[in-house]
């Protein structure tokens, strides 16, 4: 399944047979971009709720992905099966959807697309809404197929900073990656971990959508990172999938998530940072 689908294609497809659509609509977002359409989803969806049901909430990190038996009983509880073909968008554009991309293909689950442009695209063209609602669903059948190597742990980005064999990708500000301005949760040192460099998510999309993949390839192509592993971070392992998924569109190489991001290295003891 191509890991972005179109609202056309969505609404041409809204009838199929394991079709599943899941809103991920989120109270704030670091970018505070406004929800355009409160109250409403699109016809059908089911939400999920990636701050409780599906963070591991006795972790101190923010968006902590859960372990995988709970992520499965969580999707058993949407009516979410292994032969599901899920569909995840935002309220917003583009913003907490790709994380749920990854939590799915980490997961083990294949059949799983980003709505580009999300709601505000999908509204705009009068294509069916709803009030939000919950259904009742039967229970699912889905099954969790964990793959550790989708993500990197902290002391595995301490080894790359020696070994240089991954390039590490930063989607924050370029103010918060240079340290230039305080983080926004307490407590956090300020600056970046020592070789990432620095994509802000919002440069790889254009009012609530995914750029053009020749668009995207041409900023790749400017970090001079030829074809190395790639290992993205960002402030709560939230926006760095952006610039993930943007990375998947034009390119088939190694990706992983750094899932403690910044508010862990930022609070680490005795670990190196730049300014």
């Amino acid at each position: 399944m191509n890991p972005l689908v179109s609202i056309n294609w969505l609404s041409e497809n809204l009838n199929a047979p394991n079709l599943v659509i899941l809103d991920v609509s989120l109270e704030s977002n670091v970018a505070n971009i406004e929800i355009e359409f409160p109250g409403i989803q699109i016809k059908g969806a089911r939400y999920f709720d990636l701050k409780r049901s599906f963070s591991d909430l006795e972790s101190p990190l923010p968006n902590t992905l859960p372990q995988p038996e709970a992520f499965a009983l969580a999707c058993r509880k949407l009516g979410i099966n292994n032969n599901s073909k899920i569909v995840v968008y935002d309220t917003i554009g583009i913003y907490a959807s790709p994380r749920v991309w990854w939590m799915f293909k980490s997961m083990g689950h294949k059949s799983i697309a980003v709505l580009d442009g999300g709601l505000p695209a999908w509204k705009n063209k009068n294509y069916p809404t709803e009030s939000i609602q919950t259904r009742e669903l039967p229970e699912g059948n889905f099954k969790a197929v964990f793959n550790s190597n989708f993500q990197k742990t902290a002391s595995q980005i301490l080894e790359n900073i020696a070994s240089k064999k991954a390039v590490v990708i930063d989607a924050r500000s370029n103010e918060r990656f240079c340290g230039l301005v305080p983080e926004t949760r307490e407590n956090l040192k300020s600056g970046h971990i020592p070789n990432a460099i620095n994509l802000p998510f919002l440069e790889v999309l254009k009012d609530g959508k995914f750029l053009p993949p020749t668009e995207i390839s041409a900023i790749f192509k400017k970090l001079k990172i030829d074809k190395q592993p790639k290992i993205f971070t960002c402030g709560s392992g939230l926006t760095a999938c952006i610039i993930m998924l943007a990375s998947e569109i034009i390119s088939e190489d190694n990706h992983f998530l750094y899932d403690g991001s910044w508010t862990e290295w930022g609070q680490l003891e005795g670990v190196p940072i730049t300014k």
